[in-house]
């Protein structure tokens, strides 16, 4: 394509990666939830696209599809944590593949940031909710940060986001993977990143700091901004519907194990890529089902629901996502009437 037009393009590229995440990172939001600060109120607030949100869908991540699957355990991971998911066999798992961003009907290609919700069943009630999300880091350091992202990316003034960049410099690494990183055409090719550390410990007391992928089973195929756009606004959904009929999909749980020198309190700062790791298990993607009346319609995967053997770290960010996927789900239930049902469900 000529370079003027190619140029263009990739100055769109980078506002929709770096617009589409900071309106639509919700999945990773977090704050110091104290009083004149930053609450989970104002928050979910800054959150909202100029034209306000979407009545009775989540506040953020709002375009998604739900699954249902089963989580193989293979005993691996009872050397770092005594939840009773980690014992070899097979556990219900309930999720949701999602993009960032407020806006349910927004098209694929201007959402740069991909997620998975996931819940993990075990007997006796135990439950392990997470949230990742595609980048290999996060975008700031802090929640205040966060928060000034979001204030920059909606502000009318063009110095805004070149300010907030000057002040956050661990900004440059999202930003870097935004601008630069492949895109791939269906979440079944996706590396999802648990970001936050959490502490996790065996059946006889010893504690490990821990973060998490579920690396997929299909080898990614990358593909330019331009030729995705090709694919249409719909294409993630439609792409994984078809792939889970023919055959489930398959994402490998990789826990990776903090040495004591490593961050778990700053969520943009990556762990040595040689640092021990053990394979938990396989997610399996059995179905997929429309979000609209579907199972997942209704779950929020709150990072601090968590089982035996697993508890959060010092890192900030997930207390302050519980708090505001709280909200969240307040404001939206209280708009159920509002919600886009299917024909079937909307028989009286």
């Amino acid at each position: 394509m000529p370079g003027s037009q190619r140029s263009a393009l990739g100055s769109l590229v980078l506002i929709a990666a770096v617009a589409g995440f900071s309106v639509g990172a919700f999945a990773y939001t977090a704050g110091w939830l104290t009083p004149g600060r930053l609450t989970s109120t104002k928050l979910v607030s800054a959150l909202a696209p100029p034209g306000g949100p979407a009545p009775g869908h989540r506040r953020n991540h709002a375009k998604g599809v739900c699954f249902t699957g089963t989580f193989e355990a293979n005993g691996n991971a009872v050397a770092v944590s005594k939840a009773p998911l980690f014992v070899a066999g097979h556990y219900p798992v309930l999720g949701r593949f999602n993009l960032a961003t407020p806006d349910p009907n927004a098209a694929d290609p201007t959402v740069r940031v991909r997620g998975i919700g996931v819940q993990i069943a075990a007997p006796g009630g135990s439950v392990w909710r997470m949230a990742l999300i595609d980048p290999p880091v996060f975008a700031v350091s802090t929640p205040q940060g966060f928060y000034e992202l979001l204030e920059a990316s909606k502000s009318k003034d063009p110095e805004a986001m070149k300010g907030f960049v000057g002040a956050h410099p661990e900004f440059a690494a999202f930003g870097n993977w935004a601008t630069t990183a492949p895109w791939t055409t269906s979440y079944a090719e996706v590396t999802f990143n648990s970001l936050n550390a959490f502490i996790f410990t065996d059946a006889a007391g010893k504690a490990n700091a821990v973060r998490w992928s579920l690396r997929p089973e299909t080898p990614a195929m990358p593909i330019s901004a331009e030729d995705f756009a090709k694919l249409g606004p719909n294409h993630l959904e439609e792409d994984i519907t078809d792939r889970v009929s023919k055959a489930p999909q398959r994402w490998t749980l990789v826990l990776t194990i903090a040495d004591p020198s490593d961050p778990t309190s700053d969520p943009t700062k990556a762990w040595p890529t040689e640092r021990r790791a053990i394979e938990a298990g396989t997610l399996v993607v059995e179905k997929i089902e429309p979000e609209a009346d579907g199972p997942c319609r209704d779950i929020n995967f709150d990072p601090t629901i968590l089982p035996a053997g697993i508890t959060v770290s010092d890192d900030p960010f997930p207390a302050a996502r519980s708090a505001a996927y709280a909200r969240s789900y307040d404001l939206r239930t209280s708009e159920a009437s509002q919600y886009p049902r299917t024909a079937a469900s909307a028989k009286p």
